[in-house]
């Protein structure tokens, strides 16, 4: 897709931002010429041990009345959030890590539970209020029950620190003879292989943070020997190398794909964002037009590491196709250190704490503070502007989708608590906000990519750069033109319906469009089918809890009049219209 601005202005001079605006947008789609087909694994999820609730107190509490009671492997997941991820569909999803798979043993999660071993947890234990001890009551059977209760494709990350335990790990999965691991699946339940396809080796081995953290030679070397015996076992599986787009020379990719790019499916890359919401409102910047410009640094990133890894699987002669995996993506919501640590609130947020008030809010008046890196709360609530951040994200990997290495798996971080889909509390659980918008992009969208132009208003304005920091841990900003609109087009998989879904970014004002569909404005039906999250909205930091659980939700409009091919998208918004095609 390409997008051009029809105006531009500056926020910092405050020169007529809504008469700006309120200018016509032209949106043109191209129903005749796919981009793509999209990887439905692009809407997938992530759940890692140990995690600030994503496993204990969220998939899995075994004290819980709302669990599965019946004895067996299903004996201790959460039945509601079974019940509330079947509704939406997982395609695929993503454990134990994370940086929690660096150090982790499988064979520690199998056989019964009350013989697995309790292991000091080497990754996330005594952060933040999480555990130090592992009891590895939720393994490999479990997270593979799991997943076919919410019909979700299984993505095993293995340490890449031992060949020996990733083979095994895949023959107690996937073989089906008369092996020891195979009868030892068997008499843990499971007679019949899994038949896992994905699987990773290694995470972020290029960081010193990571046991097993080694150079790009060694690892390349390593992930070759992990391919090579791995597809012995099983020469199905698909397999994640680990990526790293921050190095800007290019040298731990070229190494990789250099040795071992004939034997992976995937390149893996990491991404965040990040909003400092928490600490600079109320009475300051929500950081509403920073939260949703971030996707266009996302879209950069992931655009300019695909032609990356096209280029050094040029080089090295790599025949096997190969795609991205952004198996890691989220934005965070920071605050200061010196505020005490947050926890789970019984309504699905942060429980109630002791905060400055007033203008020690913000950390510049924090002595110290500025020029310390924040920590991330693991336990705000997604909000109205997130969501559409979050949608920026998926027309990004909706648009790569045509390009020669497509981003054909993503996975956010997390799909249960720890900032994720589900807040999943003792009394019950809510669907975020961000719920609400995989629901729209995997259930409502089409599978075929259309290119789109869009000559839409425009800002200049800082666009923040994820979560990357400088050395003092300030984040880092680039200016950049943001347009106000942010398109994508998809087909159905008959091509009988074109779906079209636009993000107004703009906080206060409706944006009017004129539609052309294939160089024709009365291309357009006079009606489309209409849903939208965020519309209804009046706090763009608007957040679902327990108790009020549908603040920001999917909201189905019927049918709208689409008169003359114009139609005005609402202010803070993403909007999903259908539109039947003729023959």
């Amino acid at each position: 897709m390409t997008q051009t601005t029809a105006a531009a202005g500056s926020e910092a001079d405050g020169r007529a931002s809504a008469a700006l605006a309120r200018r016509a947008a032209t949106i043109q789609v191209e129903t005749d010429r796919p981009l793509g087909m999209i990887d439905r694994n692009i809407y997938g999820h992530f759940l890692e041990g140990n995690f600030f609730g994503n496993i204990q107190g969220g998939v899995f509490d075994a004290e819980s009345p709302l669990s599965f009671q019946e004895p067996g492997v299903t004996q201790g997941l959460r039945r509601d959030v079974v019940e509330a991820l079947r509704a939406l569909g997982v395609p695929v999803c993503r454990w134990p890590g994370g940086n929690y798979a660096s150090a982790y043993h499988w064979e520690d999660g199998i056989g019964p539970r009350e013989k697995r071993p309790r292991r000091l947890e080497l990754t996330w234990g005594g952060q933040d209020g999480s555990g130090r001890e592992e009891d590895n009551q939720f393994g490999t059977d479990e997270f593979l029950t799991w997943c076919r209760l919410v019909g979700a494709e299984p993505y095993l990350n293995n340490s890449g620190r031992s060949v020996e335990e990733a083979v095994r790990w895949v023959e107690y999965t996937n073989h089906g003879g008369d092996t020891h691991y195979s009868r030892l699946r068997g008499e843990n339940g499971h007679a019949e292989p899994y038949g896992v396809t994905y699987w990773g080796i290694g995470n972020e081995v290029y960081g010193a943070w990571q046991m097993g953290h080694r150079s790009a030679a060694q690892y390349a070397s390593d992930a070759r020997e992990h391919a090579l015996f791995m597809r012995k076992v099983d020469p199905g599986l698909k397999l994640i190398g680990v990526g790293w787009n921050a190095d800007r020379s290019g040298a731990w990719t070229r190494e990789l794909l250099r040795q071992a790019g004939g034997l992976l499916d995937y390149v893996s890359i990491h991404l965040y964002g990040a909003s400092q919401h928490l600490f600079t409102s109320p009475g300051g910047d929500d950081e509403f037009e920073t939260t949703v410009a971030q996707s266009l640094y996302f879209e950069r990133e992931l655009a300019d590491y695909a032609n990356l890894v096209a280029l050094e699987a040029r080089r090295a002669d790599v025949a096997r196709p190969l795609a991205l995996a952004l198996d890691e993506w989220n934005i965070r919501h920071l605050e200061p250190p010196a505020w005490p640590g947050p926890q789970p609130g019984d309504d699905g947020g942060v429980a109630p704490r002791d905060l400055p008030s007033g203008a020690s809010r913000d950390p510049r008046f924090e002595e110290g503070i500025v020029r310390r890196r924040m920590r991330v709360n693991r336990w705000s609530p997604r909000t109205a502007a997130d969501s559409l951040f979050y949608a920026g994200v998926f027309h990004a990997l909706q648009r790569l989708s045509g390009h020669a290495v497509p981003v054909a798996m993503a996975n956010t971080v997390n799909l249960v608590n720890a900032n994720g889909l589900l807040a999943v509390r003792p009394g019950g659980l809510v669907k975020s906000a961000t719920y609400h918008v995989w629901d729209l992009f995997q259930n409502h969208t089409g599978p075929i990519a259309l290119p789109v132009v869009t000559e839409s208003p425009a800002v200049l304005r800082p666009v923040r750069q994820g979560a990357t920091t400088d050395a003092e841990g300030q984040l880092l900003t680039r200016p950049g033109m943001v347009p106000y609109l942010d398109v994508a087009a998809t087909l159905s998989e008959d091509r009988r319906t074109l779906r079209l879904s636009v993000i107004n970014r703009h906080r206060t004002d409706a944006i009017d469009a004129q539609l052309v569909v294939n160089g024709l404005a009365s291309g357009v039906p006079p009606r489309a089918g209409a849903l939208a999250i965020g519309a209804d909205v009046t706090d763009v930091l608007a957040a679902n809890s327990i108790s009020a659980p549908d603040s920001v939700a999917l909201r189905d409009l019927g049918l709208v009049e689409v008169s003359e091919g114009r139609y005005a998208f609402p202010p803070h918004s993403l909007t999903l219209l259908s539109f039947p095609l003729a023959g």
